[in-house]
Formats: structure tokens, sequence, C-alpha cells
């Protein structure tokens, strides 16, 4: 018999965003989406891994690349390295569109890949999606292993 363990993951959201634009546009995807999950945002790689080893683990990380002082593919690293957070799901969320970038995140064990619109609308609709499936369809793993009875 296999007896599921209650998860460790909390419904709330980190954004992980330095440019205060593209933070203003995912804050207001959010908010329009009239969720009511907990909506976190750093705006540096390091800042982002504190508070991921100093709360409960949240639904979703969204993630840019190219942040100061750890960079979005050293965060990956960082998160998917650590046995705490490993489980914890990721979607880079980037205006790169580097082939390189994407197998990189890919490689480091990103969940998704999503590149920045430039069109409002189509950005909008883009994140929003995101967010809807991760926030509400997706089922999140345990953080603990399942045992057998």
């Amino acid at each position: 018999m296999i007896v599921a363990v209650p998860s460790a993951h909390n419904r709330w959201m980190l954004v992980v965003e330095d440019n205060p634009d593209d933070e203003m546009l995912a804050t207001r995807v959010f908010k329009q989406s009239g969720r009511s999950e907990e909506f976190v945002t750093a705006h540096d790689g390091e800042h982002a891994l504190r508070i991921l080893r100093d709360r409960q683990l949240p639904a979703l990380v969204l993630l840019d690349l190219k942040l100061p002082r750890l960079s979005g593919i050293e965060l990956l690293t960082a998160i998917r390295d650590d046995e705490r957070l490993c489980s914890i799901p990721v979607v880079v969320l980037t205006s790169s569109s580097e082939t390189a970038d994407v197998a990189a995140c890919y490689a480091l064990g990103c969940n998704a890949f999503v590149r920045k619109e430039v069109d409002y609308q189509r950005y909008i609709n883009e994140v929003g999606a995101t967010m809807e499936f991760w926030l509400s369809i997706n089922c999140l793993p345990p953080f603990e292993p399942v045992h057998s009875i």
C-alpha cells in the first residue's frame, strides 16, 4: 500500500526578476488572475536563494536568467543541488532566445522555458497561462518520499 505524505509546498509563488518593468507586468498578471496565493519577488539570485532556504517551499518559481549577484543558471543549479529545494517547479521566464540557454536550463532540470513576449497582450496571456497551469492544474510532488506500508 502507498501512503502519500503531505506536501511541504505552500501555495505561494516566487518571481525572480531584476527588471522593474517585467516585475510590474508579472505582478499585474497575477493580480488580474484573482489568485489568492502569496506573490513574492526577489531582485537577484542571492536574495531568491535566501528566501527559498528560509521559507516553506513555494508552488512555483518564475526565474529570469539575467540576474545580478547570482545568475538564473547559478540559482537553478543551487536549487537542483539542494535536497530540500530540488522538487520546486522552476519555470525560466526570460527574453533570451539563445539555444544554449534553453539547453542549459533543461540540462539543469528546469520544468519549462518560456520566452518573454514583447507584445503586451501575448505576454499577459502566456504568463497568465503559465501561472494557471503551475498553480492550479499541476500536482506538486511531496517533499518527503512516499512510504510503502
